[in-house]
């Protein structure tokens, strides 16, 4: 069985990027790479740790309006990414031209809500639902548009997962037990995610600032 485990690479330095992801490829199922990593190396780097041989979840967070973001998902084909994001605060447009946009092989899901916002964060910018029922109300959103499913936090995956039975789950920012929260205010751990309906678990300082990030990989696949 293919861990769930994504590791999240987030860093402008390719040998550095490489070099962790060679340590950990036998623990985890694939390479998470964000907006450092994409705005340092571009599409050569991501053909690089491709070359790892795991599959590639591209977290761009895309988000303008719906033509650009088309053409943006239409100039990542040749990099076959298995998974990417855009913003689901974009609106239904933007979502269903992604989704219409991007390869047969490769899921387009969802952001919701970031996992470093909580409920004060969300009314700061102008949003008075609570954290939990904003993921429903762009899950849903998400669903109709046709993605393939969402990026939420262990908190509120289990909400989602209850009414999108076939959707795919990605949750970030979870955290081993007695771990460091560091900038995620709505972590859970893996096992809690996964048993709440994660189809996708990313991890990162957790393994990448580990002294050993191999046996951190390995004791949080064990975990699961």
């Amino acid at each position: 069985m293919t861990s769930p485990i994504y590791i999240a690479l987030d860093t402008p330095d390719l040998l550095k990027a490489q070099a962790l992801a060679t340590k950990v490829r036998r623990h985890v199922g694939g390479l998470k790479l964000g907006l450092e990593f994409f705005c340092a190396n571009g599409h050569h780097g991501v053909h690089e740790m491709a070359k790892i041989g795991l599959p590639i979840f591209l977290d761009l967070k895309l988000h303008d309006i719906p033509n650009t973001v088309a053409k943006a998902v239409q100039a990542l084909h040749v990099l076959e990414p298995a998974v990417i994001t855009v913003h689901a605060a974009g609106g239904r447009a933007m979502l269903e031209n992604a989704k219409a946009a991007a390869g047969l092989n490769t899921k387009v899901v969802a952001v919701t809500v970031l996992t470093s916002l909580d409920d004060s964060d969300l009314n700061d910018i102008g949003v008075s639902a609570r954290a939990e029922d904003q993921v429903a109300r762009l899950a849903e959103l998400a669903k109709s548009a046709g993605c393939d499913g969402i990026v939420c936090s262990g908190a509120e995956v289990a909400i989602a997962k209850r009414a999108w039975h076939d959707g795919y789950f990605v949750v970030p920012g979870v955290r081993p037990a007695g771990g460091a929260m560091g900038d995620q205010k709505r972590a859970v751990t893996p096992r809690q995610a996964l048993d709440r309906g994660a189809s996708m678990l990313v991890v990162g300082r957790p393994i990448t600032m580990a002294q050993d990030p191999d046996l951190a990989a390995r004791e949080i696949e064990a975990t699961l």
